[in-house]
């Protein structure tokens, strides 16, 4: 299939669905979504130093608690650095049109409270800044306090430990940050201009989209969005998109059982303009109950929908507002029950059908994938991989464009274990898998907005580890594929396979088009990427952390990796060592830690030891007389195995830096080599534009390249015009 003769086939034709929102679907109260930063000549370079500096704090490595307490010890309020009270951090495309005061609540009222009477939806309002796809997220985060708290840490306060600063936590792209920022709110005429409270003293709220704002880089920065980007900001859970003139028949039963489960939902209307009823187009609106009631004249039931205004009062007019006649259909008993759950003069009630008819978009955010569809919640596994389409290497398009779709990222999926209770007798693995591009708001200023992306699934034969060249494309049908590609953050979609190994696409629709993507894949079995013995390691890890970190964070320093590789290797007898020394674990730390933290966590952990797992297969093919050591001659060709193509001289300062007095080298050195050569290639790579092999740095560059690949003792600078010591790796 690989060979490229195929005579007697005629290649295979697959239609391709595209959708492309308008800004004003795409982008609620906005002109749409924009780039991270990845676009244009400094792309890959702006990629690999970017290390979430938004989300640091002040001297990088101290946590809230530590902020908090030096600041209180010294009777000093903390003001960021890093997020200044200043126009910087309101707007970047224009100049504020009114005189703008960064107070703290202390100085806007006299008795300033986080959080009166607990969190709630009452609790937002919108200001003038044209957020409500965020504030209508943060309304449905209300309705379930174990994922309220998590966002809002408790225990912060005005009065007791009060230093100015606060904190929130976030989800993003695979793990929990935290956010800190001090109290300092952009006011008018002593007023909150934003988001707001409607109790004068209650500032949790301002807060929370102070800090929001803070990880995307200016409040301006959140001027039109869309719904489940917050609320996957908030949860870290899969979203599904639903047109609801394409909605499915059994819709209402879905969203009451998502409900049910804690999923958050909003949804909106095409266009901005007012309806006759009310409702504002392009506005985004919480869902927040759905309940059935008996009519009264007649033998039947009624399905009704509760929706909220983010901006704090209501507008609609039309059947089921407030002083319509419809009321009197229903029971008595449902009336009641009803005006009972509307708790605040911002929330309305309509029937299920109209809603369906007149709001165009349904956003769900679930928890976890047993969300989305199925009546019996089950126990899923989670796969995350990062990935990114770079211009005339990786980012080859859809299928429509088969002279370049092969060269997209491919992963490999094996799913053996099928569902304990396959529908229709069938023999399937149910698996979700979800697309998401990283971080596109933060630097929305340069200009690119959102990609249109999308992705498809091919069965593979047992084993085919290569990746899938253009004849398998042009020849084989892909197994399942998303509906279309489509310019939102995430596309995700629920298949139901057969056993069997798989190579998963994700492609940007046109081709030659940068960016980054997290790719996340749902399995309601145990597939390829999490084994038996990868859970140990997970118990592992988590016991030790769990010990020595605070649960905020959950990562663990060089020290602390080290006690965990050595508990983990001595899991395993075939080779005999001690573990790792500290300088090996420390460059193990600087090659995967993909935050800036001097930590991993769990997945960057993870992602170590399957790297680690492959070398370590390599090193036993050398490690002949079982001596935990190889020669340093066979160094060159486990090194060729691995991929790595070096010349003459490099292979001899591997030979001198890491081989002992008997030219032997332990494994310890041995994988203390790779994890560098490992960050040299990326490092090199990313700086190396144009893919000739050279690149140029000045005095700065030369700095952050030897930080990136941790190299700096084997590689010998004779220019500041570098030329590549090694061939690009395979």
């Amino acid at each position: 299939m690989e060979d490229g003769n195929h005579p007697e086939k005629e290649p295979v034709v697959e239609k391709t669905k595209v959708k492309v929102l308008r800004d004003t679907e795409a982008s609620l109260e906005a002109d749409g979504n924009v780039d991270y930063g990845i676009t244009g000549a400094n792309s890959i370079y702006s990629a690999i130093l970017s290390r979430n500096e938004a989300v640091k704090d002040a001297k990088r490595l101290k946590t809230f608690l530590e902020l908090r307490d030096k600041y209180v010890t010294k009777h000093i309020l903390f003001e960021d650095p890093l997020f200044p009270a200043n126009d910087s951090s309101l707007f970047y495309s224009q100049k504020p049109e009114m005189k703008f005061e960064w107070k703290r609540p202390s100085e806007i009222c006299e008795d300033p409270q986080f959080i009166v009477d607990g969190a709630n939806r009452t609790d937002i309002c919108q200001g003038t800044l044209g957020d409500c796809w965020l504030l209508a997220a943060i309304a449905c985060l209300t309705l379930n306090e174990k994922l309220l708290y998590r966002v809002i840490p408790p225990e912060q306060s005005f009065t007791e430990n009060y230093a100015g600063i606060f904190h929130f936590q976030f989800w993003r792209y695979g793990e929990w940050i935290d956010v800190v920022v001090d109290d300092r709110i952009p006011t008018c005429d002593n007023q909150l201009v934003f988001t707001k409270s409607f109790r004068k003293n209650e500032f949790w709220s301002a807060l929370l989209e102070k800090a929001y704002a803070k990880l995307h880089g200016s409040y301006e920065a959140l001027k039109g969005g869309n719904t489940l980007e917050a609320m996957e900001d908030f949860t870290g859970g899969v979203t599904e998109f639903f047109e609801l003139s394409e909605a499915p028949a059994d819709l209402f039963t879905i969203m009451r059982k998502a409900l049910e489960r804690g999923s958050l939902m909003g949804s909106s209307i095409d266009v901005k303009t007012r309806t006759d009823q009310g409702l504002v187009r392009g506005h985004a609106y919480s869902i927040i109950g759905l309940e059935e009631c008996d009519e009264v004249s007649k033998d039947s039931r009624i399905r009704l929908i509760r929706l909220r205004n983010p901006w704090g009062f209501v507008l609609w007019k039309g059947r089921w507002s407030a002083k319509s006649d419809e009321w009197s259909t229903i029971s008595t008993a449902d009336r009641e029950n009803l005006k009972k759950q509307t708790v605040e003069t911002s929330e309305f009630w309509m029937s299920f059908d109209e809603f369906k008819k007149t709001f165009t978009k349904l956003e769900m955010c679930n928890l976890t994938p047993d969300g989305l569809q199925d009546d019996v919640r089950m126990t899923w596994t989670v796969s995350v991989n990062e990935g990114r389409w770079v211009r005339g290497s990786s980012a080859g398009g859809c299928r429509n464009f088969p002279d370049t779709f092969w060269t997209n990222p491919q992963y490999r999926l094996q799913l053996y274990e099928e569902d304990d209770d396959p529908e229709d007798g069938q023999v399937v693995c149910t698996v979700v898998v979800a697309l998401m591009q990283k971080g596109r708001r933060m630097q929305r200023h340069k200009g690119a907005k959102f990609l249109t992306v999308g992705f498809s699934i091919y069965k593979v034969m047992q084993g085919q580890n290569q990746h899938l060249q253009k004849d398998f494309f042009l020849y084989t049908a892909s197994t399942a594929k998303c509906k279309s590609y489509i310019n939102l953050r995430e596309v995700s979609e629920r298949f139901r396979l057969p056993p069997g190994e798989y190579a998963i696409i994700p492609t940007t629709f046109e081709p030659h088009e940068e960016g980054e993507f997290i790719l996340r894949v749902f399995s309601e079995k145990q597939t390829e990427e999490e084994t038996e013995e990868e859970k140990k390691f997970r118990a592992i890890y988590k016991q030790i952390a769990e010990t020595i970190m605070s649960w905020l964070f959950n990562q663990i320093c060089a020290n602390e990796l080290k006690t965990v590789m050595k508990n983990v290797l001595s899991k395993h007898s075939e080779i005999k060592t001690e573990g790792f020394s500290l300088e090996t674990c420390r460059s193990m730390i600087a090659l995967m830690d993909t935050d800036g933290s001097g930590k991993l966590n769990l997945q960057e952990f993870k992602h170590l030891w399957k790297k680690i797992k492959a070398w370590q297969l390599i090193f036993k093919q050398y490690n002949q007389n079982k001596s935990c050591s190889i020669s340093s001659f066979e160094m060159r060709n486990a090194v060729n195995d691995a991929g790595f193509h070096l010349n003459k001289q490099l292979y001899d300062i591997i030979a001198m830096r890491y081989a002992d007095e008997h030219l032997n080298i332990d494994f310890d050195s041995y994988i203390c080599c790779f994890v560098r050569l490992e960050g040299m290639f990326r490092a090199f790579n990313a700086f190396d534009k144009d893919g000739d092999g050279i690149i140029k740095l000045n005095v700065l560059e030369v700095s952050c390249f030897v930080y990136f690949s941790g190299l700096c003792c084997i590689l010998c600078f004779t220019s500041l015009k570098l030329k590549s010591a090694f061939c690009r790796n395979q």
